[in-house]
């Protein structure tokens, strides 16, 4: 291919002046950048915030989240994050976050810390004392009963192992097999104001 004089002489001064500003005329090479998440770990998990329940992918290094993102698969947000969910990588990678139990005695002002021992044992001994206070074995119930051609109304004492002290909020976090066993937990200690956070 022949070039005219010209066309010669504004390709040596296109060359010159990039030579002149630093550019560099070899051919460059396209290379595409490593991601941060190549070597994480991915887990699809549910957002903790609302009841809605979206999906989300988590990747973690070393056993610490790097990346938060919307599940695409996942039928309820089909990939997409409200503002809350997007930040969820600060629910564990907070510095304001608390970590150990806080504890205020009944007519103190301050909050102290406590082991996660000693509030778990003091969860357990209220639950405990208001069940063993407001537990009901057995209670008086009316019934119809057909004697002959007439139906007549009985009063008789029914086993019912309830206690109204106490009241259970699930949560929406929760997936179906935490629901069940939390259901049998509560049932099991005869609660019967069972409710959802979905559903409030």
């Amino acid at each position: 291919m022949g070039i005219s004089r010209r066309e010669f002489f504004k390709l040596s001064g296109a060359g010159m002046a990039a030579s002149a500003f630093g550019l560099s005329l070899a051919p460059m090479e396209a290379k595409a950048q490593d991601l941060p998440i190549r070597y994480a770990k991915e887990s699809t998990t549910i957002c903790p915030y609302c009841s809605v329940g979206c999906g989300m992918i988590l990747h973690t290094l070393n056993g610490s989240i790097i990346n938060v993102e919307g599940d695409p698969d996942h039928p309820i947000n089909e990939g997409s994050l409200c503002p809350k969910g997007s930040s969820v990588l600060q629910l564990r990678d907070n510095a304001a976050r608390l970590t150990t139990p806080l504890y205020r005695a009944p007519g103190a002002k301050e909050w102290k810390e406590v082991s996660w021992d000693e509030a778990l044992d003091g969860i357990a001994r209220k639950v405990k004392g208001t069940r063993d206070k407001t537990f009901v074995a057995k209670s008086k119930i009316k019934v119809k009963e057909k004697v002959g051609d007439k139906e007549v109304e009985k009063e008789i004492e029914a086993v019912v192992n309830r206690t109204m002290g106490i009241a259970h909020v699930g949560s929406a976090a929760l997936d179906n097999e935490e629901c069940y066993l939390l259901q049998k937990m509560m049932r099991g200690l005869g609660l019967v104001a069972i409710e959802h956070q979905a559903r409030i």
